[in-house]
């Protein structure tokens, strides 16, 4: 059975000449294939693009061929460029258009990269920036405009050697009809000019695409590949806008060398931008200091890329199940909440047997989460922002006591404090439960490490830490830095907070000079590890709490999950989260939650063919309690069988 393949889409033949031979990627809007010509015996990259709407494709159509046509022939001039994927054709299939291009093997495009890795060296940022610069100057020399520069639009690929990233390559070169990367994009008068976050001041308010406009976008893009996340980020797209034209770009805190040149390109006035043979002598200064004696060279400089450990733990809690109907969906599990034999119990009007624990031993009492009134946006960008270099600690985590004075460690420097009450510095991927002293989020909490990620109480994880000249400035910034650093993960999951533990001043050296930035469940556990975390395969769901987008999983029993590889047979994909009105209650969810998903998050929309895919829902009857109404939509097999594995 096909999940990811629309119009089943392996083997196909387009226009009598290219057979598709998998897919490798798929977005809101398109679908990208890798396919065999078989005039010229070789293999290109084929861009299917999908319509929204039907209505849309009508009134679309026909100029979005001819626009792309057009653009095609402009971008042709550019196909000798080493920086530039080629585009050899756009044509019409089926009434779709389709473009065909350079195909490049083992390509990662550099927003992919980052947050994989985490940020980049200024050194190397500069290397990127310099083979893109060249690239555009080449298509501005024969009036062509990128007009969406941006990170998910530069693939970094292996040289003829084998050095991984060494080829630098621009993509989506003048065609504006690309598919969609799930990153929002604005539109005037039918003609796309951009993505969020990464359009010039001017090019926001309106004004026709420039050389200076595509330099703004290049800069906002190294600035992301060094800092780990945009310059203008915002929690709506609104203020990302607003941010564009009126305010400064976020502090720089890794930039180094790179922090000047980065300046001139996001200057807000074109006239007053830094020029492209600026730019370009300042990049070569970095990437060849000796070259240019006036200009320092980036200490330490090389690209360091961090690679997390990953806690793997087989939990078991309540979950809801699978059950047969006639259209795909799902039931909650137990019907009544209870949990299995041998499963670990729920917690019971908010507390966990934890907490009674906790409790009982003179710790902090918890807030039940459903009372507290927690503001909060969820980011809309899906930005990267695990930085290069953060300190990954390999060593095993201990339990440690949540009180003070027994066991001789009354006397200890506490990194954190007295209320926090570790004896040791947390460490990223740690797990740990969290006690508030009153209002969560607002006042101090208690924390426990949780050993293994394991356990009902896991209300949290360290997702990244970062270093901090003080005391003073780990509480004057904490909060605001680790919102940026989480972003990401925050983006994939659902109903999880932001939480920053910052040393105190006696603590600061204990602590190792470093914030530990968590990811807490706003009214709930997260109920095992999180994010980059999980081990496909390996990880056992317990709680829709856990499951984040893109999640592709299989039901191991009738009360928990695995984690598997979308590339492998699955039974259903998680495609987003869609939060029920105020007032609705836990029966009445399970009768909408279907029709919810099928009209707020269709599998049409990410490309899965209808009649072969439906949606499917999962409620956490424990989260609802809770407060957190949300639905997980998902795509499943319509026959309710397994679904084939979608290429990378």
């Amino acid at each position: 059975m096909q999940s990811g393949a629309p119009h089943s889409g392996v083997g196909r033949v387009i226009a009598d000449r290219y057979l598709l031979l998998n897919q490798l990627g798929s977005g809101g809007m398109g679908h990208v294939w890798l396919a065999h010509d078989r005039q010229l015996d070789c293999e290109v990259a084929l861009k299917e693009i999908v319509f929204r709407h039907p209505g849309e494709a009508e009134r679309e159509r026909t100029a979005r061929v001819a626009r792309a046509r057009a653009e095609a022939r402009h971008a042709a001039g550019l196909r000798a460029h080493p920086n530039v994927v080629t585009v050899h054709d756009v044509l019409e299939h089926d009434e779709l258009p389709w473009i065909v291009m350079e195909y490049v093997p083992g390509a990662m495009d550099l927003k992919a990269l980052v947050a994989q890795r985490g940020a980049l060296a200024p050194v190397e940022c500069a290397r990127i920036g310099l083979a893109v610069l060249d690239a555009l100057t080449a298509g501005h020399e024969r009036g062509i405009m990128h007009r969406d520069v941006k990170p998910a639009n530069i693939l970094l690929a292996p040289d003829r050697t084998g050095t991984p990233y060494a080829r630098v390559l621009l993509t989506d070169y003048g065609i504006s009809v690309q598919p969609d990367t799930q990153e929002t994009r604005y539109t005037r008068t039918h003609v796309l000019v951009g993505t969020a976050g990464y359009l010039a001041p001017e090019r926001a308010q309106g004004g026709p695409p420039t050389a200076a406009s595509d330099l703004f976008s290049l800069g906002c893009t190294l600035y992301h590949a060094v800092e780990g996340y945009g310059p203008f980020d915002r929690d709506t797209e609104i203020a990302v806008l607003t941010a564009l034209v009126l305010e400064e770009p976020r502090p720089m805190l890794r930039a180094g060398a790179l922090e000047p040149v980065l300046a001139g390109m996001l200057t807000k006035d074109p006239l007053r931008r830094i020029s492209a043979a600026e730019t370009e002598a300042a990049l070569s200064a970095i990437v060849t200091p000796h070259a240019h004696p006036r200009t320092g060279p980036d200490v330490g400089s090389q690209p360091q890329w961090a690679s997390a450990p990953t806690h793997t733990a087989d939990h078991e809690h309540s979950l809801v199940q699978p059950t047969a109907h006639e259209t795909p969906r799902y039931a909650p599990w137990g019907g009544d909440g209870a949990p299995a034999a041998g499963e670990t119990p729920a917690r019971e009007n908010g507390w966990s047997p934890a907490e009674h624990r906790a409790a009982g031993a003179g710790g902090h009492h918890r807030r039940h989460r459903s009372r507290a009134l927690l503001a909060g946006a969820a980011t809309t960008l899906g930005l990267a922002l695990v930085v290069g270099g953060t300190w990954y600690a390999m060593g095993t985590v201990k339990e440690l006591t949540d009180g003070l004075g027994g066991g001789g460690t009354g006397s200890a420097v506490l990194p954190y404090g007295r209320t926090v009450g570790l004896t040791e510095p947390l460490r990223d991927g740690d797990c740990v439960d969290v006690t508030w002293t009153d209002t969560p989020f607002t006042d101090a909490a208690g924390l426990r490490i949780v050993p293994g990620c394991a356990g009902p109480a896991m209300d949290g994880q360290v997702m990244a830490s970062y270093e901090v000249s003080s005391a003073e400035d780990a509480r004057a910034g904490g909060a605001a830095r680790c919102e940026q650093l989480t972003v990401e993960a925050r983006e994939r999951l659902v109903d999880v907070r932001s939480h920053a533990v910052v040393p105190t001043d006696d603590g600061f050296d204990a602590a190792g000079h470093r914030v530990a930035c968590l990811l807490v469940g706003e009214r709930r556990p997260v109920y095992g590890p999180i994010g980059e975390y999980r081990t496909e395969g390996e990880t056992v769901l317990v709680d829709v709490a856990t499951l984040q987008k893109q999640d592709c999983f299989d039901r191991v029993s009738e009360n928990k999950i695995r984690l598997v590889s979308c590339q492998d047979r699955h039974r259903e994909k998680v495609l987003g989260f869609h939060e029920m009105p105020p007032g609705t209650t836990y029966a009445k969810a399970q009768k909408q939650a279907l029709s919810a998903c099928e009209r707020n998050l269709p599998p049409q929309q990410y490309g899965y063919e209808p009649g072969r895919t439906g949606s499917g829902f999962w409620i956490s009857e424990d989260g609802w309690k809770k407060g957190a109404h949300f639905v997980v939509c998902t795509v499943i097999s319509a026959s309710g069988g397994t679904m084939e594995g979608e290429e990378a």
